[in-house]
């Protein structure tokens, strides 16, 4: 990547005070007041702006964050010591030296939800809920600028940039695209909402003009088409990468050739004819909504099941019941297809559940909500042993559970960061007086909010729902659960599944009969696939998951059901 181009950068010397950072913002972008999170962020390399260096790796660089209200046309805002950051907390401690800086506002949107709440968040904007390339986000230039803490004066930042919108998929001779204004989330957000889908229609869907098909829901993080099909081979000038996580180089490539071998599959013989999509619910507080009902996001579960896919089944010929329906997905997506299968029994008839977010909150990554007195560190009188966050397959741990929420609250407040730890939090917790999400725990001191954890337990621990409910809703189950997990899950998630699959096992009345699988040394996100390395099984969600639901339905599919029209 080439080297940055840096803008003019203009010193103010004032006696008195603590260098510190002035921000404006160019005319020709501020007609109106604004709220937002302004971020300024410093880093010591020139490889890529500065908004691109923010993460849970060792090679970090820094963010700091401030709150702004009513910012008006012609006011600048002032960073300075009081600002929260990560991985160094307080700008006073940022050792002295060279850096490149950037400012960056992500902008809110002020909603009046249906319980009579004000909220000021970021509004998803095509890009997925990622601040650093929202949108209508505005940023300075990056600068080079000597820092020393301890130096009087101020540095002042223009914000002249906008980021462009995005444009929407397309639709091919395959694929679809559908978006639904949703009555449910539009009455509680306050504004009209949309949900949508990315379609894959099967081959032959024109040639079979009276043929209504099964539908296949892949639950996963925000796709912005529907992933890993193509219809050409890889491209032979494609210039080969490198994936750090995978340790291969060339991994652009095979991501291609998979694609690829998946159209094929999809097209040729004996492939099951189904309708296949991908779910778009992006949302003001993260790139999707777990598909659950929540007090914070609103009915996403309703909206979803009985709003989007009712439409997806009439629009493009579904048979419509929800025998003919299976949701599989991984991480977050294997916590919506096992969530929405249990609290949704009627309505789907299997669910296959890769290295699945915490579905037991004894496990909530390395936390137990119920027991722990404090989320970041282990209990002890005398000693701080931090919790840890992410690991690889070894074991080596390279990111702690505090450092991880630490930027979360540098990049926003009231579980505003768009990332992980805030979205369960605002989907699992209720509303706090302020109408944002309640804490499960203080995000700066690690305390663990019980009453909080107790509301998680009833309505979002899937394991204690299913046992909780199991002669309710056993009959309904039984046969439709499979789970699958390394046992050195990045993120630790394999721990919740052993507690899990303890409790399907001694399901009685009836008998569970799920299936519960382990990767041995396998990373996040392993699939139930022991042929093939995880860099290449994660690759192969569909094939490998409608083929097996195809033969299993049949077991459990309605007497009289159409078993044949949709397998020519």
């Amino acid at each position: 990547m080439g080297k940055l181009c840096f803008a003019v950068l203009l010193f103010v010397w004032s006696a008195g005070k603590a260098q510190t950072f002035r921000v404006n913002i160019s005319p020709q972008l501020h007609s109106a007041a604004w709220d937002g999170r302004l971020l300024l962020l410093l880093s010591n390399n020139d490889t890529q702006e500065p908004r691109y260096q923010v993460s849970d790796a060792a090679g970090t660089q820094l963010v700091f964050g401030v709150d702004v209200d009513g910012w008006q046309p012609g006011v600048s805002e002032l960073v300075d010591m009081r600002a929260f950051g990560y991985p160094i907390e307080r700008l006073r401690d940022v050792p002295a030296g060279d850096y490149y800086v950037q400012a960056l506002l992500h902008k809110y949107e002020t909603f009046h939800l249906k319980n009579g709440h004000a909220v000021k968040l970021p509004m998803d904007r095509g890009e997925g809920q990622h601040w650093n390339i929202a949108p209508g986000n505005i940023y300075s230039k990056p600068v080079r600028i000597h820092f020393d803490p301890a130096r009087m004066g101020e540095v002042v930042l223009t914000i002249d940039q906008e980021i462009p919108p995005i444009a929407e998929p397309q639709d091919t001779r395959y694929i679809k695209h559908i978006k639904i204004q949703s009555k449910l989330l539009t009455e509680f957000w306050g504004r009209p909402m949309f949900i949508g889908a990315h379609v894959l229609l099967p081959e032959g869907f024109d040639g079979h003009p009276n043929v209504k098909y099964p539908l296949a829901v892949f639950h996963g993080h925000f796709p912005e088409d529907f992933g890993g099909f193509r219809m050409t081979p890889p491209d032979e000038n494609l210039k080969p990468d490198s994936s750090a996580r995978f340790r291969i180089t060339g991994y652009n490539k095979i991501v291609q050739q998979e694609a690829y071998d998946f159209y094929k599959q999809w097209t040729g013989p004996g492939f099951p004819r189904v309708l296949a999509i991908e779910i778009t619910h992006a949302n003001p507080y993260y790139d999707d909504s777990y598909a659950v009902n929540s007090e914070n996001l609103g009915p996403y579960g309703d909206a979803i099941t009985y709003e989007l896919i009712p439409e997806i089944e009439r629009r493009f010929r579904g048979i419509g019941q929800g025998w003919a329906r299976f949701t599989y997905g991984g991480s977050t997506g294997g916590w919506e297809a096992l969530a929405v299968q249990v609290l949704y029994p009627d309505e789907y008839n299997g669910c296959y559940a890769a290295c699945p977010d915490p579905v037991d909150f004894h496990h909530y990554t390395t936390i137990d909500i119920y027991h722990d007195k404090n989320a970041y560190f282990v209990e002890s009188d005398y000693k701080r042993t931090p919790r840890p966050g992410y690991r690889d397959y070894l074991g080596h741990v390279s990111a702690m559970v505090k450092d991880m929420n630490q930027r979360e609250l540098a990049l926003g407040t009231r579980s505003r960061s768009g990332d992980q730890f805030d979205i369960w939090e605002a989907v699992f917790s209720p509303a706090d007086q302020d109408g944002y999400p309640k804490r499960i725990f203080d995000k700066y001191t690690g305390a663990i909010d019980s009453s909080v954890a107790a509301y998680w337990m009833e309505h979002y621990d899937l394991t204690h729902i299913i046992q909780r409910d199991w002669p309710k809703i056993g009959e309904k189950l039984k046969g439709k659960i499979h789970i699958y997990v390394g046992d050195m899950d990045s993120y630790y998630l394999n721990n919740a599944v052993y507690t899990a699959e303890d409790v399907l096992k001694k399901l009685q009345n009836p008998v569970c009969n799920c299936e519960v699988d382990y990767g041995d040394r396998a990373e996040h996100c392993w699939n139930g696939d022991h042929a093939h390395p995880n860099y290449i099984s994660r690759l192969r969600y569909h094939q490998m998951y409608i083929k097996k639901w195809a033969e299993e339905m049949q077991r459990r599919a309605p007497k009289g059901a159409d078993l044949r029209s949709w397998r020519y």
